[in-house]
């Protein structure tokens, strides 16, 4: 049974359980380092949940070294150090991995454990794992106390060689295949999608695969669908995947359809790749968002309340007029931004750390988009 909480634009709402690791990533280029920052998919998801106003729990492991303050503390490993991770951007084609940088894991943080995760029931859990903390036995867990997980593949198919270097396997052989039936939703990369069967994943749970610019598309047993991309000034990709994933889950939380809540991954992501490094969100930005989402909820029909049926995915009427809504969010705040850049004072920003390392910047704006 599916408590329902009152709920208004500015009010957090349901709870989500966030698990993967935060991280520390260094950029190299030309044997150098170019910048270092917060890195884990975690630290992008939180971000976009928390301008969407949507409670939630993060499970993280980090070490002593850990450099970053953070709105969220992580599990503190006395005798572990902070997972690492170097991205180096001259060294070529990285076998079945990345094709534009070789991504070394350098330094490993303990994995978590079931007994790491709390002890009480969530509406949404969301694996997302970049180093390998997840295991079997903690999605199982994640799976007993969350009524909908969502996992994002890299979680699961992330292996390391004796170097560090990041390679892909195929699903069938990563050790979590069995639990797919469990799952809701599985996330995927149209690179990562290679490595598993996505014909024979949507009988199990449903799929849904980042084509960065042209959007996505989402997969179920009986059927699939294109959603609509938004318009991006791109500058650094670094996190646009876990944005979608963010956005998504999100707008489920918020009760939308599944079409429509890909909307708004698509436009998170979309949001990510204009800044470098994590996003900072404008506020009245935000505020619109979150009126379209409540105004569009109360148009269709809450996936929330009907998650344990079967789910619909068929497009609701008004889809392509929530996407143009949405876009038309975007353009304005963008004129706002003009119109303050030419007056003292700066648009208002979400609150966030600052990060006491040095800032990421534009690299080639070829930096992944998942971790």
């Amino acid at each position: 049974m599916v408590t329902t909480i009152p709920q208004t634009p500015n009010t957090p709402i349901q709870s989500v359980l966030i698990v993967g690791n935060y991280c520390h990533d260094v950029l190299l280029q030309g044997g150098a380092v170019v910048a270092e920052t917060l890195g884990g998919a975690a630290s992008f998801i939180s971000n976009v949940l928390t301008g969407l106003s949507v409670s939630f729990h993060l499970t993280s492991k980090v070490g002593v070294d850990f450099k970053y303050p953070v709105n969220h503390d992580p599990i503190v490993v006395p005798t572990s150090k902070t997972t690492v991770f170097h991205a180096y951007f001259d060294q070529g084609y990285s076998e079945n991995a990345h094709q534009d940088r070789v991504l070394k894991r350098v330094e490993v943080c303990d994995p978590i454990n079931p007994s790491d995760l709390p002890d009480r029931k969530f509406d949404f859990g969301m694996a997302v794992g970049v180093g390998g903390e997840i295991l079997p036995e903690t999605l199982e867990r994640m799976v007993e106390i969350c009524d909908a997980v969502f996992v994002d593949i890299q979680a699961l198919i992330r292996a390391f060689d004796e170097n560090g270097t990041v390679k892909l396997v195929r699903l069938k052989e990563s050790g979590f295949y069995h639990l797919l039936p469990r799952l809701k939703f599985l996330k995927a990369s149209s690179d990562e999608a290679l490595f598993m069967e996505v014909e024979e994943v949507r009988l199990w749970c449903c799929v849904v695969v980042t084509h960065g610019k042209d959007g996505c598309e989402v997969y179920w047993k009986d059927g699939e669908m294109k959603i609509a991309p938004f318009g991006a000034n791109q500058i650094d990709p670094t996190g646009a995947g876990d944005s979608f994933l963010g956005g998504f889950v999100g707008g489920l939380v918020h009760g939308l359809v599944v079409p429509d809540a890909a909307l708004v991954g698509n436009f998170f992501g979309s949001l990510t790749v204009a800044h470098i490094g994590l996003p900072k969100f404008d506020l009245r930005l935000l505020q619109r968002i979150k009126e379209e989402v409540q105004t569009r909820k109360v148009q269709g029909t809450c996936w929330l309340e009907r998650r344990d049926d079967e789910v619909s995915f068929t497009k609701p009427a008004g889809h392509d007029e929530f996407h143009a809504s949405l876009s038309s969010s975007k353009l304005v705040s963008a004129e706002c931004r003009r119109d303050l850049s030419r007056s003292p004072g700066s648009v208002e920003q979400v609150n966030r750390p600052q990060y006491k390392g040095q800032q990421k910047f534009l690299l080639n704006s070829v930096y992944d988009k998942s971790n």
